[in-house]
């Protein structure tokens, strides 16, 4: 099996729906105004998404509210960038290859099934599952570990208010998410770089936890083919690879899932995959990384931030070897 190729989580649209650079920096500079704001008022405000900003893309709009709980004041990575330099590997290995190749994805209908050690296992339509939580505005930082960054507002709610509606048992240790694998609709299918279908997983704590977002939009609008249409897990405390795309079903489980990249090289690709500058990538260093969009090849390079930054995530991970559970 090749191994050439190496993970991250994040994806890209087509030519016509790449949002001007500055329908994007006008964008960014209201809502980074609006965070502010909100903070200060203590509650969630209302974002518009009949704005430019959604308007200029030409896919269809998401409503949601920003919360600012949930705002990094790094710069936003620029639209085309974020949906245009991606992994993908079911529609090709190369960056371009999503972008290029996601328009064969078909999303309506889309159905995922939650279903192993819960009290009430559900089968749930994309439209249904919009509606169980209401939607919300977060801008993550999300980290590859191929070394590069991005800073994007995504869309969706915490995958908690998903688990508790199912009800886990007792038993339920551990959350496997696995994705579409048509052939048909899935060109990247015939290499064999992984085995498919693309699976990952999280620890029950880790699912839990408010910061694991179940993503439906970025952008003010749905997420495009490319970037894990119509619904995908962000994790932004760890690698890209950890957030699963187009996902169509969840299981509750009682041991840890095998997940795709650590089937394929375990000793490059641990199941938790925190993002930690201290451990390295067997080959290449994870000290620092480069910001898409933003950095240019020859800009020295950020340091990298444990756990990304979102520290918050620490308390789950008190007396664990992080190198050994890496």
């Amino acid at each position: 099996m090749p191994l050439y190729r190496r993970p991250n989580g994040i994806d890209l649209p087509f030519s016509s729906e790449i949002t001007p650079r500055e329908v994007f920096e006008s964008r960014r500079g209201f809502m980074r105004q609006l965070a502010v704001g909100a903070a200060g008022a203590g509650g969630l405000l209302e974002l518009s998404t009949g704005d430019a900003w959604a308007q200029a893309s030409g896919a269809q709009k998401l409503a949601a509210k920003a919360n600012p709980a949930y705002v990094v004041m790094d710069k936003a990575t620029p639209f085309k960038d974020a949906t245009t330099y991606n992994n993908f590997y079911e529609f090709g290995t190369e960056k371009t290859d999503p972008a290029e190749n996601a328009g064969t994805l078909k999303t309506r209908p889309w159905t995922i099934a939650i279903e192993g050690e819960v009290k009430k296992p559900l089968t749930l339509d994309i439209d249904s599952l919009l509606k169980l939580a209401p939607l919300e505005e977060r801008i993550y930082r999300l980290r590859c570990v191929e070394g590069w960054s991005m800073v994007i507002p995504w869309i969706g709610y915490s995958l908690s208010a998903l688990i508790k509606k199912v009800e886990p048992t007792g038993n339920a240790k551990y959350v496997e998410f696995t994705t579409l694998a048509d052939n048909r609709q899935m060109p990247g299918l015939r290499a064999p770089v992984l085995e498919w279908p693309y699976i990952e997983g999280l620890r029950m704590d880790e699912a839990m936890h408010p910061l694991a977002l179940l993503g439906f939009g970025m952008y003010g609008q749905v997420l495009p083919n490319q970037n894990g249409a119509p619904v995908r897990m962000v994790l932004p405390w760890k690698y890209g690879f950890k957030s699963a795309k187009s996902i169509v079903k969840i299981r509750f489980l009682k041991e840890q899932p095998r997940t795709a990249w650590n089937i394929a090289a375990a000793r490059e690709y641990g199941f938790y995959s925190n993002v930690n500058p201290d451990v390295d990538h067997p080959r290449w260093s994870q000290a620092t990384e480069r910001r898409i969009g933003e950095d240019g090849f020859f800009t020295k390079k950020r340091k990298t931030l444990m756990f990304n930054g979102y520290n918050e995530v620490a308390p789950l991970y008190a007396g664990m070897d992080l190198k050994k559970f890496f």
